[in-house]
């Protein structure tokens, strides 16, 4: 036994030192995968410079669109629907024919007026016939002067006895007229809202409503203007002479409808009222659009563009490359050391998708677009510069 033991010691040196050897390079890679571990690389991340271009500012507000003309068609003669001369939605001519009301009656009353009319015609005739007569005898004694007044007086009688038979005619034919309801403006119709068979009423008994146009080229848009701009508008106007005022001579509007994302009709404004309104604080305003498709109906919605500042120089960047840190807007810019910076600014409206950085930016500035959640400020990153958008330049690179 005691020899083992011995053995065992004499043996344990050399089978001792491979494993401190192997220990040792078990230790030196946990080291080097710590190390590698405790030094990430520096993220990716896309920057770009700020666009410089030349805009000009525009208000924008939401307006109504609302016929220049509409006409609700009603009955101006009672009577049973005849026939319907429409097609429902259709687009009409100022004249064309829409509903007949049943017009026999009103002929029957028309020839019966031209009947009292003929005989109110001849009775004049006879009595001046018969004044003649009286004043040639009334020089040889054979009449007297008083059957020569009474023979004027008969005439005069007849004469205003044909005024109302006319009168009578006019008014029948009219009711004829009326019976065939014809469109009083161009534009599109509604649905007819009465059927062949009905009775409607005429005016004296409450007209009946048979259907409404409403015109569509061009047409109006109405917006409501607040305060704030409407005194910035006046002091461009009045204090600084950089536009003219909207009152003497129409400013150009631009109109964006639901769902566009750019503005797709232009027109000019052709009415400011002469007040703001007491409970809103607002001005109304009217702008007049062309509308020769027709594809904008009253009732729409609307968002109109007015000018609000001369053309002037401006810093652009998207604006998915802003962010908001408590009350202030920063974005994230790379220096040169390839460390980021978040850089308050101020901006300015939107313009083609990018947005307006009024202070906060200088032309060569590399500002983050994509990877913000990877930046951190004072840390590195590993930027990667963006493609300029189409027809644009950035504003600190060389021509």
């Amino acid at each position: 036994m005691r020899r083992d033991r011995g053995s065992f010691r004499r043996l344990a040196p050399c089978g001792g030192a491979p494993i401190a050897m192997l220990l040792a390079l078990a230790l030196a890679g946990c080291n080097e995968e710590a190390q590698s571990q405790a030094v990430p690389p520096p993220p990716p991340v896309t920057v770009a410079q700020p666009v410089k271009r030349t805009i000009t500012d525009w208000d924008e507000f939401t307006g109504r669109f609302e016929a220049i003309e509409e006409v609700q068609v009603r009955a101006r003669v009672g009577g049973f629907i005849d026939r319907v001369e429409f097609k429902d939605g259709a687009i009409v001519q100022a004249g064309d024919l829409l509903y007949v009301i049943d017009p026999r009656p009103f002929e029957a009353v028309a020839l019966e007026a031209e009947g009292q009319l003929a005989d109110a015609r001849a009775k004049g005739e006879l009595a001046k016939r018969d004044l003649d007569r009286a004043l040639n005898l009334v020089q040889t004694s054979v009449v007297s002067e008083q059957a020569v007044d009474q023979r004027r007086q008969a005439l005069q009688a007849a004469r205003a006895a044909e005024i109302q038979a006319k009168a009578a005619l006019t008014a029948a034919q009219l009711n004829v007229e009326f019976a065939h309801v014809v469109a009083p403006i161009t534009g599109r119709v509604s649905r007819h809202l009465v059927t062949p068979g009905n009775l409607v009423q005429g005016s004296e008994g409450g007209a009946t409503l048979l259907t409404s146009i409403v015109s569509l080229d061009p047409i109006y848009i109405y917006f409501d203007v607040d305060e704030v701009t409407y005194r910035h508008s006046s002091r461009l106007w009045w204090s600084e002479g950089l536009r003219p005022s909207s009152r003497e001579r129409p400013s150009a509007v631009q109109v964006a409808l639901a769902g566009e994302p750019k503005p797709s009709h232009e027109g000019t404004m052709d009415f400011i009222d002469n007040r703001l309104d007491g409970s809103t604080a607002t001005l109304s305003i009217r702008a007049i659009i062309p509308n020769k498709d027709l594809s904008i109906l009253p009732g729409q919605f609307g968002r109109v563009r007015i000018i609000a500042s001369s053309p002037y120089e401006a810093l652009l960047i998207p604006d998915t490359a802003i962010a908001t840190d408590q009350s202030r807007k920063i974005v994230f810019v790379v220096k040169e050391d390839n460390t980021v910076e978040a850089r308050p600014v101020v901006l300015g409206p939107l313009d083609e998708g990018l947005r307006v950085i009024r202070e906060g930016l200088k032309l060569e500035d590399r500002i983050i677009v994509d990877g913000l959640q990877r930046a951190r400020v004072g840390a590195k990153v590993a930027p990667e510069l963006a493609q300029a958008p189409a027809g644009d330049k950035p504003a600190g690179a060389k021509p």
